[in-house]
């Protein structure tokens, strides 16, 4: 195999040449494809924002900064902000999908805040007062999840009027105790949490502050109390004045629960970006690495992907348009040749890549699993390109040992020491999913795009299955199906499987970490690198209980 040598030295991977005709009809249907489902993406994502916008002169009226321009506020100007969960509870509690808006009423992701890299996590309070859902608290404990996981300090910026009574629920409110839970164990852990109180924090929501290790309240607008006036008064008969129970000047003078008391959104947003820099915590590596752009630009990856999962193309032409220089060193190309293996890199970092050109076979099973071990044993990050309907099947695939091989590779990718990022591409069907790093085996990192299909098979395949095992019991029972009453109930089967299937249903449940164009794979992939690099390389100071306010 011929490995080309840089000028300077040092060695460069394989060059590869692009097949892809771009002016090609395929290639023009594909791209109008992506391009709308993009549009409709990128429409669920502007109904949101547009909602919260609807409140803007409430928030005016108040002196106060609207969710997304505490957001702005908040961030290192120019720096990349990866915005987490974008889909989170689409189609949940409104199954219209004209109607339905994404987010959970909360914004989260890891940006930068005076120079250091945070998870962010801020209350939509423009959209129905920032009231909390149940998939606003799966949203809220992925944030701490990810600041465990990548001992990033979280700064949570809380206007919330808590949880709607009328939609309670007791998961809800159980659920929610992790909340909890989640910031005393990153207090313990050694990991900074950061509160901003820009409005109201009752009941539970409460401890949200009191369990943070900074707090930042805003005059006349913040406050946080176990019970308002209303409740007080409903419970106890005592008239009292909400500022009075939990206004932010009332904290700063009284409970110590406030330790930075802000004239206002903007002021509380200054103070924030002075306690995160006086953090003392080691700001984000600058690399200098040298790294050359694909050659090919990311623009064709529109037209690169099928229309459908059942029509086939080589993934390693998305490869060539994601890594540096669009240069790879394949591994067994010769062997298991559905399942491609590559070293590569992603902004001048080393990382390995497996991808699909259909379903793995278990010579492609046994080849990902050694990748992998070889990967793990140079600690070298994997990158998962999910486009597969799962292992073979068949008397062929039994006798040469599917079972065994597929489970040797999914025994690689869960036990991997390294670094993991999965990309949901295409197909991503039964055990396929496994093996490919998905949902279950926890990956550092996963996305998917607005065209990927995941579950436990195809519609289509779901609806033969159940053909097959009606017709085989009818014919045992000597009965007669009814074609017409069969059709219709296969076709149900098939339409019940494709909806639970698509990229927007699967992404409103949070079962990846957000939606992403397929143009920006590479420049998500390069920023997910950084985030475990150095989390790999950060030494964290516990402590066994948490800060407390004495």
């Amino acid at each position: 195999m011929k490995v080309l040598k840089e000028k300077t030295g040092g060695y460069r991977l394989e060059s590869h040449k692009s097949k892809v005709s771009v002016g090609s009809d395929d290639f023009l249907k594909n791209k109008e494809y992506q391009l709308d489902l993009l549009q409709k993406m990128h429409q669920i994502e502007t109904r949101a924002v547009e909602k919260s916008a609807q409140r803007k002169e409430t928030f005016e009226k108040r002196n106060q900064l609207s969710p997304r321009d505490r957001l702005g506020a908040l961030l290192d100007p120019g720096m990349p902000f990866l915005h987490m969960y974008n889909l989170a509870g689409y189609l949940v509690d409104d199954s219209n999908p004209d109607t339905a808006v994404a987010g959970a009423n909360v914004i989260a992701g890891i940006g930068y805040v005076s120079g250091v890299q945070c998870v962010i996590y801020i209350d939509d309070s423009g959209i129905n007062a920032g009231a909390i859902t149940l998939k606003s608290v799966e949203k809220g404990l992925a944030c701490i999840n990810m600041s465990k996981k990548f001992k990033l300090p979280l700064v949570h910026l809380v206007e919330s009027a808590g949880v709607n009574l009328l939609e309670y629920s007791v998961e809800l409110w159980t659920y929610a105790g992790g909340l909890f839970g989640g910031l005393a164990e990153l207090s313990a852990l050694g990991i900074p949490v950061v509160t901003v109180l820009h409005g109201p924090s009752t009941a539970g929501g409460a401890y949200q502050p009191g369990l943070s290790d900074y707090v930042i309240g805003v005059k006349k607008n913040g406050m946080a109390a176990l019970a308002g006036s209303a409740l007080v008064k409903a419970a106890t008969g005592e008239i009292s004045q909400d500022q009075e129970l939990g206004g932010a000047e009332m904290h700063s003078k009284v409970t110590g629960l406030v330790e930075y008391l802000a004239d206002h959104d903007q002021h509380a947003i200054k103070l924030a970006r002075k306690v995160v820099r006086n953090l003392g915590w080691e700001k984000i590596k600058s690399y200098e690495l040298e790294f050359g752009e694909p050659r090919y630009s990311s623009e064709e990856i529109l037209g690169i992907v099928p229309t459908s999962f059942e029509k086939s193309y080589d993934v390693r032409e998305l490869i060539l348009r994601i890594v540096d220089g669009s240069e790879f060193l394949e591994f067994k190309s010769g062997y298991g040749v559905s399942t491609v293996c590559v070293h590569a890199k992603v902004f001048g970092k080393d990382c390995s890549i497996i991808g699909n050109n259909g379903p793995i076979d278990p010579n492609g099973a046994t080849k990902a699993a050694q990748f992998i071990q070889l990967s793990d044993q140079v600690k070298k990050p994997i990158i998962f390109l999910n486009n597969t309907t799962g292992y073979l099947v068949g008397k062929e695939y039994e006798q040469q040992g599917m079972i065994k091989h597929g489970s040797k590779m999914i025994q690689a990718v869960m036990n991997a020491r390294v670094s993991k990022i999965t990309f949901y591409i295409g197909a991503s069907f039964g055990a396929g999913n496994y093996g490919m790093c998905g949902y279950a085996f926890k990956p550092d990192f996963l996305f998917t795009w607005p065209n990927a299909k995941t579950g436990v098979m195809g519609g289509k395949q779901a609806a033969m299955t159940m053909n097959q095992v009606w017709t085989r019991a009818s014919e045992r029972k000597g009965n007669k199906l009814d074609q017409k009453n069969l059709k219709t109930k296969l076709q149900e089967i098939e339409e019940h499987f494709e909806s639970q299937s698509d990229a927007f249903y699967t992404s409103g449940r949070m079962m990846d970490q957000g939606m992403i164009d397929p143009r920006d794979t590479r420049k998500v992939i390069g920023f997910c690198l950084g985030v475990c690099e150095n989390r790999d390389k950060r030494q964290l100071n516990p402590n066994s209980f948490g800060i407390a306010r004495l």
